[in-house]
């Protein structure tokens, strides 16, 4: 598989696990965890899946001894312990719970639980990302920026996005905040808090649907500027002169790439 597949992979991983961190709450807030996303970064994880009662487990290892076990429910539970004793601590029968021995199992798990939500997920997200190769070659980080340059060139927008996409991930650039978004632009930059309320945003990288322009503006902006969604769109019509513009975004992000590297 290659590079350009596997950080594609990352960038999915990174989203899902977002999207179910925001679904992870107290008891008391009601909110539950969507099983259709949790089933789709699931299908990133390398453990075994297995179903016993009601239950959807993932093993690190299969046998009948302890190993790491994850349950599929709104807490993540994640166990060191057998399969037995993690079905009759999650989903006993009534025979099973009228034994004393039992009863303090089911009732208290703390012996066997290694985390629970946010930890547990933060764990199946570093599994899944460490089956990745991200390893990368100049060659790697080229034939993304010439993929995204002919993308440019022929008005493929879904191609232009993926290239902006994946060079955002390699420099750590995020999504603008809502003080700095326009509709129908994608915009990647680095965010920064000041004191006294004041948040910069860049350099930033951007992409006009409107206008199939791409541009790249060095000096940051500030939320205190009044004029600053009159630059951005300024610079996406090509009535601003930006930093770079075109194609050369994204030569210009390559060499960033490669130079952050080493």
């Amino acid at each position: 598989m290659s590079y350009k597949d596997n950080l594609l992979k990352k960038i999915e991983i990174d989203r899902l696990v977002r999207t179910i961190a925001d679904a992870i709450g107290p008891v008391e807030s009601g909110k539950r965890i969507d099983k259709s996303v949790l089933a789709r970064l699931m299908t990133f994880f390398p453990w075994g899946r297995r179903e016993e009662r009601d239950l959807v487990l993932f093993l690190e290892t299969d046998g009948p001894g302890k190993t790491r076990i994850l349950v599929m429910d709104n807490d993540l539970t994640l166990y060191h312990t057998s399969v037995e004793d993690v079905v009759l601590r999650k989903s006993p029968t009534v025979k099973e719970m009228v034994n004393i021995r039992n009863a303090v199992k089911i009732l208290n798990d703390k012996d066997v639980v290694i985390s629970k939500k946010a930890a547990s997920l933060e764990t199946i997200r570093g599994i899944c990302i460490g089956e990745l190769d991200l390893r990368f070659t100049q060659a790697d980080i080229d034939g993304i920026a010439r993929d995204g340059v002919a993308s440019l060139e022929n008005g493929y927008v879904q191609g232009v996005q993926e290239g902006l996409m994946l060079f955002a991930e390699l420099l750590g650039l995020t999504p603008a905040p809502k003080a700095f978004a326009l509709n129908h632009h994608d915009i990647y930059g680095r965010v920064a808090e000041k004191p006294g309320g004041e948040t910069t945003f860049g350099p930033l990288v951007m992409f006009s649907l409107v206008h199939n322009t791409l541009t790249y503006l060095q000096t940051p902006l500030s939320s205190r500027d009044k004029g600053r969604f009159d630059t951005l769109t300024s610079m996406a019509s090509g009535e601003a002169e930006a930093s770079a513009s075109g194609p050369a975004v994204f030569d210009l992000m390559a060499s960033k790439a490669m130079a952050a590297a080493h």
